[in-house]
């Protein structure tokens, strides 16, 4: 397995969040990514691999996820593996016969001198700060489960954003980044209509940030919310937390990607993941 350092853009910022707060141990065939406080996690619970899978290799990848995961934490009872590599249309007869499916999310980056202003700036009205954490967390969580839920179990959906916004907490008290948010001054008071992560790979210059659950309560789409708060949280990320280039992933069908691309972000790569999820009590990516 390579080291992290020579992975994708896409798995080298993924594993930002894991080297923080969980286990990310190299194998020879595989990188073992665990997170024990947060078993559920399927992907912080999952195997990178950095080659396709080939017919023939389910029984020793499977059992390798058992040995690994499944067995320390019996809470733990998907299967998660990464690819970082070219992936086939479709998965050879021996994982399709585990029940696994196969998907990809596409990696887009961003550099100072490609960034565009949005076509609406931020209107009156709406304000952009970063949130106060750990005490403003449960403005994130609800907006988040109002903006989308992935059609997952709401109770531990909920439970899986909170630990998400504690993880982001601690990562911002230790300077690796923040989480930031629009919010609408309304009658009721100042209200969270859109907001998203950006964290750091490390100090010093030329670090990479990832972008973390970008989102717009579904009330308040349409007025180009989300188009200004990434570009003020990019140049946020260029000219206050000095880093030279940004990352963000998201669904190869998501209309959301038009929205990056004409912000400057540029198409790079894709990830592949295999997942099969839990049979009693599916959680969420």
């Amino acid at each position: 397995m390579k080291p992290i350092e020579a992975l994708s853009l896409g798995w080298r910022t993924e594993l930002i969040f894991h080297r923080f707060d969980a286990q990310v141990v190299p194998r020879s065939a595989y990188l073992l990514i665990r997170t024990p406080h947060n078993p559920t996690y399927y992907w912080g619970n999952f195997l990178l691999f950095d080659r396709a899978p080939r017919a023939g290799d389910a029984a020793a990848w499977l059992a390798a996820f058992d040995a690994e995961i499944a067995q320390p934490q019996p809470a733990s009872r998907h299967i998660a593996f990464g690819i970082d590599g070219e992936v086939p249309d479709a998965l050879p007869a021996d994982f399709e016969a585990l029940g696994v499916r196969l998907f990809p999310a596409t990696v887009l980056t961003m550099t100072r001198a490609r960034l565009r202003a949005p076509r609406r700036p931020l209107a009156p009205g709406f304000a952009m700060r970063a949130l106060r954490l750990p005490q403003e967390a449960p403005l994130a969580v609800e907006m988040q489960l109002a903006s989308d839920s992935h059609g997952y179990e709401p109770k531990g959906y909920r439970i899986f954003r909170e630990r998400q916004m504690a993880r982001y907490g601690r990562m911002a008290e230790a300077g690796l980044g923040d989480w930031f948010g629009i919010f609408a001054s309304t009658p009721g008071g100042e209200v969270l209509v859109a907001d998203c992560g950006l964290f750091r790979d490390g100090p010093g210059p030329g670090a990479l940030g990832r972008f973390q659950f970008v989102s717009t309560h579904p009330a308040w789409r349409r007025q180009g919310l989300c188009s200004a708060l990434i570009h003020a949280v990019c140049e946020h990320g260029f000219d206050a937390m000095g880093l030279a280039s940004l990352v963000v992933v998201a669904d190869p069908h998501d209309v959301a990607i038009g929205l990056y691309e004409a912000l400057g972000f540029a198409r790079d790569h894709a990830l592949w993941y295999i997942e099969r999820a839990s049979r009693d009590e599916p959680a969420p990516r």
